[in-house]
């Protein structure tokens, strides 16, 4: 049975030649709309198996369209691909945010055409196979880290200097943050005024989501470990992302899931190993987020005495003395103000 597809375009040349070209394959109904306008009415009525739609177009763009129809639960799940002129990466991010399934550029060629179609509509038969809605559609690790970089590039950077605070327990979350480059720790108070690092946060990290996505206040600080240039990404850019994007809102929740899992180790580590297991796992974290390959067993880091221990839930004194054991069993060297981890494997593999 054959498939209707609808072509919104204001340019007759393009509108008709398009038209011609899936009309001449024989396996398609072409429904054609010369604006946004007259496009979203034809949609609603016929409901076609696919939708091509320019972006610039008058009466009523295609971001215009792509958002009637994904309001009306009767057009929200058919596939759209927009077609544009422009080749910006700003245009195409914001297509694609806004759900957009695919998107071509002028001029593009019948075969890059035919594919296009082809390949959105044999996803959307899997998908209705297994009862997803568009808004579950997969993306690729690839296309998520386009989207998310996007975020990236148009947030406004901050340079923090270090120990510098980015946020308190108890602020009201503003933004979503993203390290673009340096070393930020997460870290509570006891009552004492000491303080017990959470987490340590390496370049090209997101970090500070954790209550944004509960909807509550900072439970935790964090400040710079080093001078760090840090992405403040909006709030409601995030969110805009995440609910027209539910895939990218599931991989926050499993970072989220992650690091609540992260914390409950290091507070049962906190209670049953002993001191030497703890600082042994304070450098394998930050060392585990200072290496550049998955691979790599020796490495370079650099973190202050009293950070260490705040991160190992110990004295300073403390670390002083197992650092110096580490020493003499070769697990370690003091190179300046930095430590060479000679194996994190071997650190790792510390049990007592």
């Amino acid at each position: 049975m054959a498939k209707t597809i609808l072509i919104i375009e204001d340019n007759f040349e393009i509108r008709e030649g398009t038209a011609e070209i899936l009309g001449l394959t024989g396996d398609y109904d072409i429904l054609t709309a010369p604006d946004g306008k007259i496009g979203v009415e034809l949609a609603t009525q016929t409901h076609p198996d696919l939708i091509l739609c320019d972006i610039m177009m008058p009466e009523l763009d295609g971001y215009g369209v792509l958002y009637m129809l994904s309001k009306n639960e009767a057009t929200a799940n058919i596939p759209f691909i927009f077609l544009t002129a422009k080749s910006e990466r700003a245009d195409l991010r914001k297509a694609m945010e806004m759900g957009a399934d695919d998107y071509l550029t002028k001029p593009f060629d019948d075969i890059e055409l035919l594919n296009a179609i082809e390949s959105r509509l044999r996803k959307r038969e899997k998908l209705n196979g297994t009862g997803l809605q568009r808004g579950t559609l997969h993306l690729s690790e690839e296309e998520q880290h386009y989207l998310l970089q996007g975020l990236v590039k148009d947030a406004r950077t901050k340079v923090y200097k270090k120990k510098q605070l980015i946020y308190e327990a108890g602020d009201t979350p503003l933004f979503m943050y993203y390290l673009k480059k340096g070393k930020v720790r997460s870290f509570l108070f006891y009552q004492d005024g000491r303080e017990l690092s959470t987490d340590i946060h390496a370049h090209d990290a997101f970090f500070g989501y954790e209550a944004l996505l509960l909807n509550e206040k900072y439970s935790d600080n964090a400040a710079a470990l080093e001078d760090s240039e840090v992405a403040l990404i909006p709030k409601e850019r995030f969110f805009e992302l995440l609910y027209n994007r539910p895939v990218i809102a599931g991989k926050f929740i499993k970072l989220l899931s992650g690091n609540i899992r992260e914390k409950e180790e290091q507070m049962l580590g906190f209670a049953y190993d002993t001191v030497r297991k703890r600082v042994a796992n304070a450098l394998v974290n930050v060392a585990e987020k200072t290496v550049s390959r998955a691979d790599e067993d020796e490495v370079v880091i650099r973190i202050s005495r009293d950070d260490l221990a705040a991160l190992a839930g110990t004295a300073n004194e403390t670390i002083s003395r197992m650092l110096a054991d580490f020493k003499e069993e070769r697990l370690i060297t003091k190179e300046g103000n930095a430590i060479r981890v000679y194996s994190i494997a071997r650190l790792k593999a510390i049990k007592f």
